[in-house]
């Protein structure tokens, strides 16, 4: 699948930090890891600590899916709203849903900081009300999440227009996000691992899976195959060439970077600002003093018609920027689409299909993809070494049975 087009800013900054060779012979290992993305990357770095040896493989050159079009953003709040999810799949197993969000955060700003310390940032968010009929269930969102202990306040409309000068009927101010480059942050895991034994290929797809009863077979496009006791599959939008079930709606998103500027913060805190509307609006600056903005989503149909779209999107998203921040000379240099979906509860699948053997998945479906695959990262890694995980069943395939 093409995942994403356009001039993704991290790969134009960045070009490919490292060469990773293609699989050139039959090789054994006790995991395969499919997918050199930030999710497979980051569920070899569990299994490396853990004393796990492991290959990686990903049919593209790595990183350059889904991960090199992400704007990166780590926030612990998920697409679907916690007092929504609630009412979805009960109370607990919301607020933990939220709570290993926000854990994630965490747990990467210490990955972080162990490969590459400024491949991190904390940063605060700022969830807008995008209309007036949204006060009334936002300021219950903010109590819900105050109620489970997490860090908000909440700004009415007075507060938005002193902070951040513009005109909002009200939001909600998180102390807990983040930000960090999502392709180099791969990059920087796969040479991690690789030091400490693992191997990572990519330009080698996986053609065909067979499975017996002591692990599986991959049977690569050039000839060599993969002999392996377990599999990870972390291939993102394109593991719906795995599944039978359809277990996400794909749409096309579209971010912009503008040239950057002489001085900084473009506003208050340089915080994180997205919105309540759907498709929703989000903004962050970067390192060198640009505002990126996102958003525009449209049903998915092919690449194509996503590409067509690029310039009417850096348009409309450009004015976006201009309705919220008039003295800012936002002028767009890179501009770029990308492929993510929507689940039926905004969460993530994680953990065995029963249709699939030796398998386990990692896949961290929804608009906070990186801190979703942290948590898969971790669950997938203790599900391998045989021990439950207390949290797996929030995310399991079967969850909506029953």
């Amino acid at each position: 699948m093409d995942l994403s087009s356009g001039l993704p800013l991290s790969l134009i900054q960045n070009g490919l930090p490292h060469v990773y060779p293609k699989l050139r012979r039959d090789i054994r290992t006790p995991v395969t890891v499919i997918g050199a993305g930030i999710s497979g990357a980051l569920t070899a770095y569990a299994l490396v600590n853990a004393g796990l040896e492991c290959v990686v493989v990903d049919a593209r050159t790595a990183g350059l899916g889904s991960t090199c079009a992400s704007t990166s953003l780590l926030q612990y709040e998920i697409d679907v709203p916690l007092t929504e999810l609630s009412a979805k799949i009960g109370k607990a197993h919301a607020q933990r849903a939220y709570e290993l969000c926000a854990a994630s955060i965490g747990a990467l700003e210490e990955i972080s900081h162990k490969l590459d310390g400024s491949l991190f940032r904390h940063k605060e968010s700022l969830l807008l009300a995008s209309y007036k009929k949204d006060v009334t269930w936002l300021e219950a969102e903010c109590k819900a999440r105050r109620a489970m202990g997490l860090e908000v306040e909440w700004w009415d409309a007075a507060a938005v227009k002193k902070h951040m000068g513009f005109e909002k009927p009200g939001a909600i101010w998180s102390a807990t996000a983040a930000q960090t480059d999502a392709y180099l942050l791969t990059h920087s895991l796969h040479r991690h691992i690789i030091s400490k034994g693992a191997q990572v290929y990519d330009r080698t797809p996986v053609k065909d899976i067979r499975f017996s009863k002591t692990g599986a077979e991959l049977l690569t496009a050039g000839g060599p195959v993969i002999r392996s006791r377990n599999i990870v599959i972390a291939t993102g939008y394109e593991t719906l060439q795995y599944l039978p079930a359809h277990v996400v709606q794909l749409y096309s998103t579209y971010a912009v970077a503008g040239e950057h500027a002489e001085s900084g913060p473009a506003w208050y805190h340089d915080c994180l600002i997205w919105e309540t509307k759907t498709p929703y609006l989000y903004m962050r600056t970067t390192t060198d003093n640009r505002v990126i903005v996102g958003g525009r989503d449209e049903a998915y149909y092919n690449p194509h018609r996503r590409d067509k779209l690029i310039k009417t999107k850096t348009r409309q998203l450009q004015r976006d920027v201009h309705a919220r921040f008039p003295h800012l000379d936002f002028q767009p240099e890179f501009a770029w689409a990308g492929t993510f979906g929507n689940t039926q509860d905004g969460l993530p699948y994680i953990g065995g299909y029963r249709k699939m053997p030796h398998t386990f998945f990692a896949l961290g479906f929804g608009g906070n993809g990186i801190t979703f695959s942290q948590t898969a990262a971790e669950i997938v890694c203790s599900l391998i070494q045989g021990k439950k995980h207390p949290d797996a069943g929030i995310f399991s395939f079967d969850r909506f049975k029953g």
